[in-house]
């Protein structure tokens, strides 16, 4: 049975994006995917419990870049950042996203870090799937780094007070189990 309680997908432009709804259904999540432009009010709906900034293929510092409400990180609502979405959380609280040297496309192995968080109950290595030219290079302050990868040395991060989280990777396709 799919709850009532919500989670907003903001689209991005990833192909990724009508499979992390599909993924949260199959959890009996309900989501609605909108534009990044959905006003934050939106987000303030007493059934959201959530959004989702799916990962898409700009770079956050190209002209007209998708962006998110101003406030709409400030703690109050958890934020799941997935790829461009992660770049994006990590710009906007100042971090730092660069060009990779090389794209990070296909299967790689991500470290975890810490056994706490939402990698707690990964195993130390897990196989993940990445998809992106941009990376982070440093990450804005109060986040730690729970998991990394050869080409992501940021391939997940949190938060240490707010409910916002980072991964580099995408958890809605089948080649990360």
């Amino acid at each position: 049975q799919i709850s009532m309680e919500k989670i907003l997908i903001l689209d991005y432009g990833s192909q990724y994006t009508q499979l992390i709804a599909r993924r949260l259904r199959e959890l009996g999540v309900f989501s609605e995917i909108h534009p990044p432009t959905l006003p934050l009010a939106a987000w303030r709906d007493p059934e959201v419990r959530g959004v989702i900034l799916s990962g898409g293929p700009e770079s956050v510092y190209a002209d007209g870049a998708p962006d998110i409400p101003e406030g709409a990180l400030d703690g109050g609502i958890p934020v799941l950042g997935i790829c461009y979405g992660m770049q994006l959380m990590t710009h906007r609280l100042g971090g730092k996203v660069v060009p990779g040297q090389h794209r990070e496309y296909g299967k790689a192995i991500l470290e975890r870090h810490s056994a706490a968080g939402m990698l707690k109950e990964w195993a130390d290595l897990e196989q993940v799937w990445m998809s992106h030219g941009d990376r982070v290079e440093s990450v804005p302050e109060g986040f730690r780094v729970t998991g990394v990868s050869t080409g992501s040395p940021f391939a997940a991060i949190e938060h240490g007070s707010k409910p916002l989280l980072g991964i580099q990777f995408h958890p809605e396709v089948v080649h990360t189990p």
